[in-house]
């Protein structure tokens, strides 16, 4: 069933990235067990040499499926992707970072979700966190994989793997695309989908693996994700998804864990907060 289904990959590509991550990300999805009909990469601001190289060796190497959006300043990654949004050609719409890796078989479970139900507007996934090589698997981010589950879930903590999901660009299109924030872009526009009405499921499997790091621990501990994450809820809250009690709740787990040693947040992280 799921080969009869098309489907884009949406990417956006910032300056900081390292080459071989992004190789290694894009490979990982144009050898996908049933290959993408299309591949969107956003260049999100100038770009050194060497990243530019290799979208150059993409789009010769496969020049029926790349496709190339510019964009002459940083808008953020989720104005990119609203604009990438625009490019892509299918109604399924495969989300992936540039430094992570998606399984072989990852877009093949998900497409046959959606051909088993035509109702479903997101299809996630868990994922193998990992340090260094893909080998060194250090943890696991589960995430509830029925929809009323994931309805709960979603009003206080993030219910989906960003990076891991395929949805379909009319649903996203439909409660106004990604907002305009530099961080959780994901959390908020996935709570407005639920909220709209729109149905999801996560595969109970780890579909992908996820790069981690120091660097990705310093921007989960900072203040501008803290404050972000804390804003996102309570617009839920504003908008009758969230309670008051669930907004309380974020804002005091949160900003306890700012405050917290490193070791102790890292905990929290991994027991309460993901």
């Amino acid at each position: 069933m799921s080969n009869d289904l098309k489907y884009s990959v949406l990417m956006s590509l910032y300056k900081n990235e390292l080459p071989e991550h992004f190789r290694v990300a894009f490979e990982s999805m144009v050898k996908q067990s049933v290959p993408p009909e299309q591949i969107v990469i956003v260049e999100d601001g100038p770009l050194p040499e060497e990243l530019i190289s290799l979208i150059e060796g993409f789009s010769a190497d496969y020049p029926k499926v790349v496709t190339v959006v510019v964009n002459e300043k940083n808008i953020g990654l989720g104005l990119a992707l609203n604009k990438g949004l625009g490019f892509c050609r299918n109604e399924l719409v495969a989300r992936m970072d540039t430094d992570d890796i998606s399984l072989p078989g990852r877009c093949e479970r998900q497409l046959d979700e959606f051909a088993k139900n035509s109702d479903l507007a997101l299809v996630g996934s868990n994922v193998d966190e990992f340090i260094g090589s893909p080998d060194n698997i250090v943890s696991t981010r589960r995430v509830p994989s029925d929809y009323a589950d994931i309805y709960e879930f979603a009003k206080r903590r993030s219910a989906f793997n960003h990076p891991a999901v395929m949805y379909k660009k009319s649903s996203v299109l439909s409660v106004g695309g990604y907002s305009d924030l530099r961080r959780n872009q994901d959390v908020d526009l996935f709570g407005r989908m639920l909220y709209s009405g729109l149905k999801a499921m996560n595969i109970d499997e780890s579909l992908l693996l996820f790069r981690s790091g120091d660097s990705l621990a310093k921007r989960r501990r900072s203040w501008a994700n803290t404050s972000s994450y804390i804003e996102v809820i309570k617009k839920f809250w504003k908008m009758g998804y969230s309670s008051f009690g669930d907004f309380a709740f974020v804002a005091a787990a949160q900003s306890f864990m700012f405050l917290c040693p490193n070791r102790v947040q890292l905990l929290l992280y991994k027991t309460f907060l993901r």
